[in-house]
């Protein structure tokens, strides 16, 4: 089976830095994607400002097709990707495929919100994109919803559907079944995988897609990603058996960009983390606490998810 790499080091990686990265850094890191062989790199979000009032993030957060052009100055083969939200976006800032360099949006959804996404998807089809729908947070579906879900994302036009581990929660096990469980529900589609490194388990659970039949992978240079993290691109190279990928560019964009970035901001696997893997949450207040003067305070934090209080909530 072939199989297709999309990096999303500037989309998720956006969520650790607030999406400061710079238009060097961005243009470098697509060349680089390029000349390594990488199929996809999602460069940001297509959200709206005028939908996200009083949030500031850098422009990747705010795709906008004229400043993407003064980017990329020269599109390889590698092809550009995207995301929206649903109730993040307004479908008329999107163009048509041929007047745009975005080749591929993906639609990112909770499951009571797929029909809307089926019709972000309808709309964005029509204008000429391949499209995908991401289910976030698995891990919180019941099977007879995602089931009913799936079975409105089959008779769709989408191209991919995402099995996404969004809180880091998933063991191999549960990747084996959700990707079984998608194979028998939208057979007539593609499968895509967006793993979480919460319990370290982000590049293990995307072999275990692959090997299940899983066609398109995520992944981010030096694993990138918000809170614990994603598959890091480069370990990819370790079961990638295809002439058409190199390493060499990729270990040159960690050493120029990655590990230097690393040094001003915290991305990767930290205990708090974890343990918001091991209890199904989203990782926000282990970010924040990661963020505070009490970062390295596990027990407290411990005891705060854990209590009864919380637990009502």
């Amino acid at each position: 089976m072939e199989h297709k790499v999309i990096d999303v080091t500037i989309r998720d990686g956006g969520l650790v830095n607030d999406f400061d990265f710079s238009v060097e850094m961005v243009r470098s890191i697509y060349d680089g994607l390029n000349q390594a062989g990488i199929d996809y790199m999602e460069i940001g979000y297509k959200n709206s400002p005028k939908l996200l009032k009083g949030e500031s993030s850098g422009p990747w957060r705010f795709l906008d097709d004229r400043f993407l052009r003064q980017v990329i100055e020269a599109k390889g083969a590698t092809k550009l990707s995207c995301l929206v939200d649903i109730g993040r976006v307004d479908e008329s800032d999107i163009l048509p495929r041929e007047e745009s360099l975005l080749d591929l949006v993906r639609v990112a959804c909770y499951i009571k919100d797929v029909p809307k996404a089926i019709e972000l998807v309808n709309k964005f089809h029509q204008l000429g994109y391949e499209t995908s729908i991401n289910i976030m947070a698995l891990s919180n579906v019941r099977d007879y919803e995602l089931k009913e879900g799936l079975q409105l994302i089959n008779e769709s036009p989408v191209d991919l559907v995402y099995v996404v581990d969004s809180f880091g929660n998933l063991l191999n096990r549960d990747i084996e079944y959700y990707v079984e469980f998608f194979q028998k529900y939208v057979p007539q589609k593609t499968i895509g995988i967006h793993t979480h490194n919460n319990l370290q388990l982000a590049f293990s659970n995307t072999l275990v897609a692959m090997h299940k039949g899983t066609t398109f992978l995520d992944s981010s240079l030096f694993g990138m990603g918000r809170a614990a993290g994603n598959c890091p691109t480069e370990l990819l190279f370790r079961v990638l058996n295809d002439a058409k990928y190199d390493l060499r560019p990729i270990l040159k964009l960690l050493q120029e960009w990655m590990i230097p970035l690393r040094e001003k901001v915290e991305w990767g696997y930290t205990v708090p983390y974890a343990l918001t893997g091991m209890l199904n949450e989203h990782p926000r207040t282990a970010m924040a606490l990661r963020n505070s003067e009490e970062k390295d305070e596990y027990l407290s934090y411990y005891d705060r998810l854990t209590s009864v209080e919380t637990y009502n909530k």
